[in-house]
């Protein structure tokens, strides 16, 4: 079984981290909650879930994970500019390791410079910044694109999840 980080930060999108933490984790995937400080409580932007980052960046070797899944809402905005978030992605994304990101998750792997020649999609209005990233904005629920799996919005996590999964079943686990 896969071992999934989740890169989560403040007011993340409630239904974008619950229901596919719970997808990974009812199909048998380990799942680590990663942020900028290990020990911080993370409440959703609709105040209905909340998680507790599990390890802070500076702790994470991006080798010892399968895939990443980045939620949307505010999070990805307060997670973007640091080096280390940054740092992992790309390395995951350099090996072929499954990344997912949903609503404004992208805007994770825009600052990372990992959108030159892809294809995704995103939270609607994020479509010049990803068109500026050097990337094709696709308007559908969910785009996979090589290791990349993108979706828009909540309505959206059924085809996102689905994918996600999908992809997780064809990474051999660093665990083996």
């Amino acid at each position: 079984m896969a071992k999934v980080a989740f890169l989560l930060g403040p007011a993340f999108e409630d239904s974008e981290m619950q229901k596919p933490y719970e997808a990974i984790l009812e199909a048998g995937h380990e799942a680590v909650i990663i942020g900028l400080k290990a020990g911080e409580k993370l409440e959703g932007k609709q105040k209905k879930a909340s998680y507790t980052v599990e390890m802070a960046i500076k702790d994470v070797n991006p080798n010892e994970f399968d895939a990443v899944v980045i939620p949307g809402g505010a999070s990805p905005e307060a997670l973007r500019l640091d080096p280390l978030i940054q740092s992992f992605v790309h390395v995951m994304d350099e090996v072929g390791k499954p990344i997912a990101a949903i609503c404004h998750g992208p805007q994770i792997l825009i600052s990372a410079g990992l959108l030159q020649g892809r294809i995704l999609t995103a939270y609607p209005p994020l479509q010049d910044d990803i068109t500026n990233a050097g990337a094709a904005f696709q308007d559908k629920e969910v785009v996979v694109d090589r290791n990349l799996i993108t979706s828009r919005t909540p309505k959206d996590e059924p085809a996102f999840i689905r994918e996600t999964l999908k992809a997780l079943e064809k990474v051999p686990s660093v665990r083996s």
